[in-house]
């Protein structure tokens, strides 16, 4: 069995937030800081295993934790053993802040993570600050050189694209010439609770893709399990350049993900305007079947696009609720 909606898109890859909880305080996604939700209780260890169980007999190779901040679990290393031990899972990725890194990337990479995205919004230790709300610049850079050393393959920076903040490129290619990272430019997304940043900030990627390729980057092909973003990259340069731009045309063409939130509904697309409540059948192995006549039920209504550019922003009221 294989996961393909009606528009003949294969999803093989699966984004699964473990928590709302964050501790850093972004100006895009919660600025006031994590306020907690107290009918919210995240899904325990047995409930992810039947989630991974389930969506890898659907032929998910590549599972992405995120949240929140994923690695504020104390869980957090039991779940990467437990993901791991599935040998179908070819990528174990996290999305993370970066604030337990340094001591513990060698034990989560023992763990079987394989991948990993550190948020970096600035290079600039005052933007830094400004956009996130910590002062933490200097360690989040020690932390891309420490998952190098530890023998991760994919270190990835995610930069949400915020105007006259930290859309200059040329901050950041004499970084890129000596790191084989890959940067990746996010533009910045409405959601439920951000419409006024929105507005003061948005950037479109497509002023970075044109500066790119007067600057002669090439376009690299995807694979199979790559997400969403256009990733150039130049002879003189060690490090890639990726672009994830929702707001451009046909972005929603080859969407391959699926997304589980930290209390078990799945999310058909990060701005979709209904969710559907697995929970109750993530309680047993034995319940799997029932499991997955749901998934593939709820995977017959997903949408062919987002509604972003008329402003309908579906139920995400920022982006820790289900990661982003």
């Amino acid at each position: 069995m294989q996961l393909v909606d009606n528009y003949q898109r294969r999803f093989q890859y699966l984004r699964l937030s473990i928590t709302e909880l964050c501790n850093f305080q972004c100006q895009y996604c919660l600025p006031n800081g994590y306020r907690p939700n107290k009918a919210h209780k995240f899904l325990s260890l047995s409930e992810i295993n039947n989630v991974v169980a389930t969506f890898t007999e659907l032929g998910v190779r590549k599972i992405r934790l995120t949240g929140g901040e994923p690695t504020l679990r104390r869980d957090f290393m039991d779940i990467l053993s437990m993901i791991s031990a599935y040998p179908s899972v070819k990528e174990l990725a996290i999305t993370t802040n970066g604030s337990r890194l340094l001591k513990n990337i060698h034990n989560w990479h023992q763990a079987g993570l394989n991948a990993i995205n550190i948020s970096i919004d600035s290079l600039s230790p005052h933007l830094f600050k400004l956009i996130t709300g910590q002062d933490k610049l200097k360690e989040l850079m020690q932390c891309v050189d420490r998952s190098l050393e530890v023998g991760i393959k994919k270190v990835k920076i995610n930069t949400v694209l915020m105007k006259n903040m930290n859309d200059n490129l040329d901050d950041y290619l004499s970084w890129i010439k000596c790191h084989p990272v890959e940067l990746r430019f996010i533009e910045l997304m409405e959601t439920g609770e951000s419409l006024e940043v929105f507005n003061r900030y948005h950037q479109s990627g497509s002023l970075i893709e044109t500066q790119l390729i007067a600057q002669g980057w090439q376009l690299q092909s995807k694979n199979p399990l790559s997400g969403p973003a256009k990733v150039y990259v130049h002879d003189d340069y060690q490090g890639k350049i990726g672009l994830i731009m929702p707001y451009s045309k046909d972005f929603c063409k080859s969407c391959n993900r699926l997304r589980v939130s930290s209390i078990g509904k799945l999310h058909y697309c990060l701005f979709g305007d209904a969710a559907v409540d697995l929970r109750d059948l993530l309680q047993s192995p034995a319940q799997q079947q029932q499991l997955i006549a749901r998934i593939f039920s709820s995977l017959m209504i997903k949408p062919e696009k987002h509604l972003l550019h008329a402003h309908n922003v579906g139920i995400t009221p920022n982006l820790s609720y289900i990661g982003g």
